[in-house]
């Protein structure tokens, strides 16, 4: 018998089709579905369980409680943009203000391209606890390297300290903002949305002479 890529664990409660995602992932997509319907307040771990269609008993072989489900949907909004953010401050062929609009283009991608709006997450309450200050690090290490392109850009390097954080507090936010903008509507194209998204913040940045003239999509 072939495998199916799933940790050994306990037998699901019923059959699914296969979806083609591990039992963990799917876990993961139950929860999103669930925290951004339903809300994260009133979903249990036995209604994630039963929507990815195994028994809750099953669902503690990979999760410990609702917190770690919520706490890997959060750092799943984040990790991505850091890893190319990283990718973008070392890439010296590029002009600071081209890497720094590529970087608020893709995040804005990936924040509203999923689907489910889960950078809506963010507002939860409980988000401020302890358990979630992986994630919490993982913004922050995002947010300097907001700024870091911020400051490798020409009129970076004349800002004093202050101003430098004061802009990348609005470039950043900005950026983040576009949670509630999403929310507000949904079916707006996300290629056009992220790219003019991105032009605002270069104008935050004062950087509007450094806008590209091509997008991604033309």
């Amino acid at each position: 018998m072939g495998t199916t890529g799933r940790k050994v664990g306990r037998p699901r409660a019923e059959q699914r089709p296969d979806s083609g995602l591990s039992a963990r992932d799917e876990l993961l997509a139950a929860a999103a579905e669930l925290f951004t319907t339903r809300g994260y307040a009133a979903t249990t771990t036995r209604v994630v369980a039963e929507r990815a269609g195994m028994r809750q008993a099953t669902m503690y072989h990979y999760f410990r409680g609702k917190e770690d489900l919520l706490a890997e949907l959060l750092e799943s909004t984040v990790t991505p943009s850091l890893a190319l953010a990283r990718e973008l401050l070392a890439d010296d062929g590029r002009g600071a203000e081209e890497r720094l609009w590529e970087l608020c283009r893709s995040d804005v991608e990936l924040l509203c391209g999923g689907a489910h709006n889960l950078g809506a997450l963010y507002l939860l309450p409980e988000v401020q606890a302890e358990r979630f200050s992986g994630f919490h690090r993982v913004r922050a290490d995002l947010k300097e390297a907001y700024g870091r392109l911020l400051a490798a850009t020409e009129p970076g390097r004349a800002l004093d300290t202050c101003e430098l954080a004061l802009r990348t507090d609005l470039v950043f936010g900005l950026i983040e903002g576009v949670i509630l903008i999403h929310r507000s509507d949904p079916e707006r194209a996300v290629s056009s949305f992220a790219a003019a998204t991105a032009d605002a913040a270069l104008r935050i940045a004062g950087l509007g002479e450094a806008l590209p003239r091509t997008r991604p999509d033309e």
